[in-house]
């Protein structure tokens, strides 16, 4: 069975320092939710609540209409797999997908097929014999998952599962935990400070920064509106420039650097008047062009050729460093010190408060707002 979790008003002090203070979140059953952040941001303390592992004091963690505060982690029926996978290395891997079954009122006559099940699910059936120190990262880890999942818990707690792997194994390891999720269809909430990792995963994203939730939504849509410039910044790359805005014509022309203006047509109706601004262009959404037009003013200091894209580093005659994604053209490469300008793709690119506080463009769906109404 997939459960709801409902965190309202959650608080959490070491001593005098409080790292998390009125957090309101909701997860729902059958959902891939990643809670995503920096080191320190509060991410790990808030799975380990969720988990019981983390004393709580302030606040409700539900799960469904089960108020969980003080249940003990044992009878939460939540399955946890760790950063460091924590097999146990004395036991082959049958023993170790077995051992929460053995520990729960299962009928003993089913557990050998319980656990074949999910070594088969988890494709490692013909490793059943074998001892951990025999066994790939990637393999172990597909233990820990195994043993998670055989208990059959209503949630599954994954804390930087993959963070030990090498990046190609990661990248495999994702995939596989993405569709075992999706066949099983468990609440699954999934720790990591891996932008990518989160980004392919997910259903939903939080993403976290001090002990506040700043944004929570889709891959897309965290990537294209973010909420603040904290979000935009720390999920893939950004260009941020400063600027002017005006209303000209019901529309929204923004002065940057060099001189270059905007129109925007996508600014919320209650932001449009003459204020100034923060722009964010990620590297894909400025286009590279020699020659006389208008566009950001600049000058090229080098270029990474990576087969399919070309990146480019550059800064502007105002002073302002960018780079710039472009897809390989047949052509060659633009030399350094070449005078360029940059067009701006205003229908994807983020316009900010002055702060960088707020989004102000439509589109921004921010799933943190609906829930602390």
């Amino acid at each position: 069975m997939s459960v709801n979790i409902n965190i309202r008003n959650a608080v959490k002090r070491y001593g005098k320092n409080t790292v998390i203070e009125n957090l309101t979140l909701s997860i729902k059953g059958g959902e891939f939710f990643t809670l995503l952040g920096p080191s320190g941001c509060g991410k790990t303390t808030l799975l380990r609540m969720i988990a019981g592992f983390n004393s709580i004091e302030g606040g409700d963690f539900y799960f469904n209409d089960t108020r969980i505060n003080d249940l003990n982690p044992a009878k939460r029926n939540i399955g946890m797999v760790f950063q460091n996978y924590a097999i146990f290395p004395h036991m082959n891997v049958r023993k170790n997908v077995e051992f929460g079954l053995k520990n729960r009122p299962f009928d003993r006559k089913l557990i050998h097929q319980q656990a074949d099940k999910f070594l088969k699910l988890m494709q490692i059936d013909q490793l059943a014999d074998r001892m951990p120190a025999q066994l790939s990262g990637g393999q172990q880890q597909r233990v820990a998952l195994a043993r998670a999942l055989c208990i059959e818990p209503d949630v599954l707690l994954m804390d930087e599962p993959l963070s030990n792997l090498d990046a190609k194994l990661r990248v495999e390891m994702r995939t596989v935990i993405k569709e075992i999720q999706n066949s099983v269809g468990i609440t699954t909430v999934y720790v990591t400070h891996d932008q990518e990792e989160a980004m392919a995963v997910s259903d939903r994203i939080a993403v976290m920064n001090g002990g506040v939730i700043q944004h929570v939504g889709t891959p897309k849509n965290i990537y294209q509106r973010p909420a603040n410039t904290f979000v935009a910044t720390f999920i893939g790359r950004s260009n941020m420039l400063e600027g002017d805005m005006a209303v000209e014509n019901g529309k929204a022309v923004v002065t940057l650097p060099t001189g270059y203006k905007a129109v925007f047509d996508t600014v919320a109706p209650e932001n449009l008047k003459a204020q100034p601004v923060t722009l964010c262009a990620r590297p894909e959404e400025l286009i590279v062009e020699t020659g006389e037009g208008e566009g950001l003013k600049a000058v090229i200091d080098s270029s990474v050729f990576l087969g399919l894209n070309t990146h480019y580093f550059v800064h502007l005659t105002s002073g302002e460093k960018a780079e710039i994604i472009q897809e390989s053209s047949i052509d060659s490469i633009i030399r350094p010190g070449t005078q360029v300008r940059l067009r701006l793709n205003t229908e994807k690119a983020n316009l900010f408060t002055k702060d960088g506080s707020r989004n102000m463009l439509t589109g921004v769906e921010n799933d943190l707002v609906k829930e602390a109404v």
